[in-house]
């Protein structure tokens, strides 16, 4: 299967579906002529100029005002690269470096960047080939473009740096001599054009958008499972009273929960109390409002994800070299900040309903075991969803409000944006890991519901409890739950 890079727009979807097929990549006929007809604009306009061009003629960041001669402009844009390539801390998952050499792809293929033809296809091979560069999660401020990972991501190209390679941790010169590659040459303005861009930012948008998605489906499932072990009420998820209030997101929610628990006979007995707590009561409105997050995360990201966002930008077609602020990550640093913030509630609420199972309430044995006392039970999973609980309210500080100057002033507010793309990562990971825990907790319950009411949940449910217990067991007694936990987060992967 070949996916055609095009100037038609894509969506997080599109770039699943492309990832997860295994298809390869090629340019369409439109893209090339866009490419070659902006570097030969370029190349033509560097004859006679006759003025600076930011990047292009000159240096960089607060050397803007310093001309380079026409003879040192690849130099310059090789030690661009090399210079840049700063990261540090922890590697990058190798899932999100595939969507970044994707998206560079996709940025420098409308034809507004000035790169040579030769690197576009290199990194198409690179991407082919499943060659995917080390970068590191540390080092960029979100402002002009990502520029320490992504030159990390563009060393391969010049034959530095590393690279993983059929499982393998390996130089890109030995990669490169292997497969009978050269180093790309870099012409002027290419340094910038792979450097400057939100390709890191936005991957890990993509990657977050994506799992939030699968999470905040998980989310609907959980609760609604916890709901009848924890013998709730379904009133709550009745649509006359999200009618009357009228988000999409909450709307959607309880009408999801309703048709989860749909022939539950657990659901339809009468029940002793008069009223769930919050966290159940409440998961309309919390879930539902994390979903409309996620929508509008969704749309900013893949306005993103089809632009053209190096500096400076080229128009052959108008003449014009314009140095601007395109690779400024403002508008999605915010939009990351947000669905940190989204994605944790669904631990929040999740940690809550744990709390309630383990309570002791509703005829359920204190801390879901038999003999109580004796065994711990699932006392402390609801300690290790807290710690991780707290720790998502440190994250949820918001990058995109913070701004350090750089480059001796000419880079006077950066978005940080970057920072709110790694940490989202944190989050996303952190909820999936509530969610395992309330799942374990849930089932544990169910099965105590089961024997106490002397029936079953909807076949949905059951179906989901059934095929939960041919990986994580009913705990009869104190056992070593790590194991569990981790194959309840396996569970949600599947």
């Amino acid at each position: 299967m070949v996916h055609q890079i095009s100037d038609k727009s894509i969506t997080i979807w599109d770039i699943k579906k492309i990832i997860d097929s295994g298809a390869t990549l090629s340019l369409s006929a439109k893209s090339k002529a866009a490419i070659i007809k902006c570097r030969e604009y370029l190349d033509k306009k560097m004859e006679d100029i006759g003025r600076p061009v930011y990047g292009v003629t000159t240096g960089f960041g607060s050397l803007c005002n310093v001309t380079i001669s026409k003879e040192d402009l690849s130099q310059l844009q090789y030690n661009l690269v090399v210079s840049h390539a700063c990261g540090i801390g922890e590697e990058v998952r190798p899932e999100i470096v595939k969507i970044i050499l994707f998206l560079k792809i996709k940025n420098l293929s409308f034809g507004y960047s000035g790169a040579q033809l030769a690197t576009v296809n290199r990194l198409i091979d690179m991407y082919n080939k499943n060659i995917l560069p080390v970068i590191y999660s540390q080092g960029s401020l979100g402002a002009s473009g990502d520029l320490a990972p992504l030159a990390h991501l563009s060393l391969p190209l010049i034959g530095l740096g590393e690279v993983f390679y059929k499982g393998k941790r390996r130089s890109s010169a030995e990669v490169w001599k292997e497969l009978g590659w050269k180093p790309i040459k870099l012409q002027s303005k290419e340094g910038l054009a792979l450097l400057n861009g939100t390709q890191f930012m936005s991957a890990h948008a993509v990657w977050s958008l994506l799992n939030a998605y699968r999470l905040s489906d998980w989310a609907d499932k959980i609760a609604a499972l916890s709901l009848d072990a924890f013998d709730g009420r379904i009133e709550a998820f009745f649509p006359q009273t999200h009618k009357i209030r009228n988000h999409k997101g909450q709307a959607d929610t309880a009408a999801n929960i309703c048709k989860l628990l749909k022939g539950s006979k657990l659901i339809q007995m009468q029940k002793k109390h008069v009223q769930d707590p919050y966290s159940f009561r409440c998961v309309p409105q919390v879930h539902g409002a994390v979903k409309d997050a996620i929508e509008y995360v969704r749309s900013v990201i893949e306005v993103e994800i089809n632009s053209a966002t190096d500096n400076p930008n080229v128009f052959p077609d108008e003449d014009m070299i314009i140095s601007a602020g395109n690779f400024h990550g403002e508008p999605i640093a915010i939009p990351m900040d947000t669905l940190a913030i989204a994605v944790s509630e669904l631990a929040s609420i999740s940690e809550r309903r744990i709390y309630k199972l383990i309570s002791g309430q509703r005829e359920l044995p204190s801390f879901l075991v038999a003999k109580p006392g004796l065994n711990s039970g699932f006392m402390i999973p609801q300690y290790t969803a807290a710690s991780i609980v707290s720790q998502n309210k440190g994250l949820c500080m918001p990058a995109s409000v913070d701004s350090i100057p750089s480059s001796q002033g000419q880079e006077d507010h950066v978005s940080m944006g970057s920072n709110a793309a790694t940490k989202l990562v944190r989050v996303v990971d952190n909820a999936e890991r509530v969610l395992a825990i309330e799942l374990m907790n849930a089932a544990q319950a169910l099965d105590f519901r089961h024997k106490i009411a002397g029936k079953k949940s909807s076949a949905q449910i059951e179906r989901i409890f059934t095929d939960y217990r041919k990986l994580v067991p009913f705990v009869s007694t104190d056992t070593y739950l790590h194991p569990l936990i981790e194959k309840s987060v396996e569970f949600l992967r599947k």
